[in-house]
């Protein structure tokens, strides 16, 4: 059997991506490792590999011997006696060649198996590192909200202070705890999203579903973008595998043609022969042994002539299969790299927001300083702040799957 050597480590650095968070590479790396090794839909997928493996062992045989044994009711005379029974033997054999066009049939077959092994593992990495990216964007969240419902009731005691002196009213305060409020329940609802995330990934690593899934503190956006060697898609595990399976359709015709040949047979047949009562001369009850050749000729080939046109019609679905897939691939490599560089300019611009929003909170409490804050003004900048910061968590995770996705593709 082969086996599949992937470098995980350079799957998961995404390039550039993950240099300054080795942390993070180690944590993700044993989560993909643990994901490969008890995945059961790449054991399945390993069992088929070998059971097709192992039909090569099957194929390699030729027809069933035939034995057979005759009794005769009524014996025949002959001059050398009256024939008792008969025993025979017979043995076909295929034309030169055939068994082992049959073998390499089976073992294109299982080429092509194959892939289907290399593409699992590789769809499951890229879909741990996809889980575990979602876990991590979850976690920051409630993180942020966390800090803003701090600072919420920071601006709180504020505003009680300003209620006391009538430089606020009530209505302010109760504002403020309404969004403290609709702040919690948001925590609270990430909360459940990320119990669900970790058993989705939990079960990709085919453990128990309560298992705690500890992800990195934070992840930063590379400075720069990793190179896309756009070549590599060709080799895709996706694609090879229609090669392989245009290969067999190869192997498949070159059986059909040993298979269209004519068979030889050996035989032998053994009569016995029982003695003529009162008679002496040299052959009486001499058995009789008679070797045989026969060959078997497909007069009618018509079966042949229709599996050679099928195989031709097969090789032809498979190369447009092939373009259709390659198709496919290089939209989605293209629509994972726009996403990337969307990702990276819009977390520049919530990096920009964010400053210009902590301008806006600063002046707000320099405001508060010299006895006057419009607390509404507080709301709006901190619904703001809040909305800069999501958008940045998202825009990191966002880059960090795309770049799974092109690894998933190009790697």
């Amino acid at each position: 059997m082969k086996y599949i050597k992937i470098n995980i480590k350079f799957v998961l650095a995404l390039g550039s991506c993950l240099l300054s968070l080795i942390v993070n590479a180690q944590q993700l790396e044993v989560l993909i490792d643990e994901a490969l090794t008890n995945n059961p839909e790449i054991q399945k997928f390993e069992l088929q590999y070998k059971r097709a493996s192992e039909k090569v062992n099957e194929v390699n045989t030729i027809p069933n011997t035939e034995f057979g044994v005759g009794y005769f009711v009524s014996e025949p005379e002959t001059r050398t006696g009256a024939q008792r029974f008969k025993v025979s033997a017979k043995q076909m054999l295929p034309w030169f060649g055939t068994i082992t066009s049959r073998e390499s049939y089976v073992s294109s077959l299982a080429d092509a198996k194959y892939e289907d092994i290399v593409i699992a593992k590789r769809k499951l990495m890229a879909s741990v590192s996809q889980s575990y990216y979602n876990l991590y964007a979850n976690k920051a969240k409630q993180e942020v909200l966390t800090e803003n419902i701090k600072l919420l009731e920071t601006y709180e005691t504020l505003a009680l202070t300003s209620v006391e002196v009538d430089k606020a009213s009530a209505v302010d305060v109760l504002r403020l705890q309404m969004r403290q409020n609709e702040m919690q329940q948001l925590k609270d609802v990430l909360q459940q999203q990320f119990l669900a995330e970790q058993t989705n990934l939990n079960n990709l690593l085919n453990r128990e579903n309560d298992i705690a899934v500890t992800v990195v503190e934070s992840l930063i956006m590379p400075s720069e973008d990793f190179e896309i060697t756009t070549e590599n898609l060709a080799l895709h595990p996706e694609l090879l595998k229609y090669n392989k399976l245009y290969q067999s359709i190869e192997q498949s015709e070159l059986l059909n043609q040993k298979e269209s040949s004519p068979m030889i047979g050996f035989g032998l047949d053994y009569i016995n022969v029982s003695k003529r009562p009162n008679m002496n001369f040299s052959d009486n009850g001499k058995d009789i042994v008679m070797p045989m050749v026969s060959v078997s000729i497909p007069i009618f080939n018509k079966k042949y002539k229709s599996q050679t046109k099928q195989n031709e019609l097969e090789q032809q679905e498979i190369t447009v299969q092939k373009q259709e897939r390659l198709n496919t691939l290089e939209t989605v490599l293209s629509k994972a790299i726009n996403e990337r560089i969307s990702a990276r300019i819009s977390y520049a611009t919530q990096i920009k927001n964010l400053n210009q929003a902590k301008d806006a909170e600063d002046i707000l409490i320099k405001s508060y300083e010299t006895g006057t804050i419009d607390f509404n003004d507080v709301l709006d900048i901190q619904e703001l702040q809040l909305k800069f910061q999501m958008n940045q968590i998202e825009s990191v995770k966002s880059y960090y799957v795309q770049s799974a996705i092109i690894n998933y593709l190009i790697q």
